[in-house]
């Protein structure tokens, strides 16, 4: 007589298959539970150590609702992440037309070109554009909702 094979459970280094959302006060951040689900290791920083802590022990199937407190999941809002960057810099990384807003968030490539970081406008002036380069949900209390679908 065999076992019944038992549920996969969330490790350090786990491969997952998960739907997931991410919301702040203001409401989703990220939210896939309507389109494809995201895959992910554990450990390599596509989820902030927070939410990877909550994901362990977790059985593949499970279904459930965090919620962390202000500051925990992407840290405490950092004032020395808001940086003026030059309009003649901008100009050269990307489209030289563009027009900045208040509330666009624009991609950077990142020093060595191998990705990218995003900072959100919070400013404007004549020859520079003022970014927010905090995680949208520093500093806030977050909603992690999340359905395990598979786990390797």
């Amino acid at each position: 007589m065999s076992l019944p094979n038992p549920a996969a459970v969330v490790q350090p280094g786990s491969f997952l298959t998960l739907h997931y959302r991410l919301a702040g006060p203001a409401g989703d951040i990220i939210n896939t539970f309507a389109d494809k689900p995201a895959t992910l290791s554990l450990g390599t920083g596509e989820l902030s150590p927070a939410m990877e802590q909550r994901l362990l022990g977790l059985e593949e199937g499970t279904h459930t609702t965090f919620e962390l407190p202000a500051g925990e999941a992407f840290g405490e809002r950092n004032p020395e992440m808001q940086q003026w960057v030059a309009r003649a810099l901008l100009r050269q990384l990307g489209d030289p037309d563009e027009q900045y807003s208040v509330g666009d968030v624009v991609q950077f490539p990142t020093p060595d070109g191998a990705g990218s970081y995003a900072g959100a406008v919070i400013a404007l002036g004549d020859t520079a554009v003022q970014f927010d380069f905090n995680h949208p949900l520093a500093g806030q209390p977050v909603t992690f909702e999340v359905k395990l679908i598979g786990v390797l």
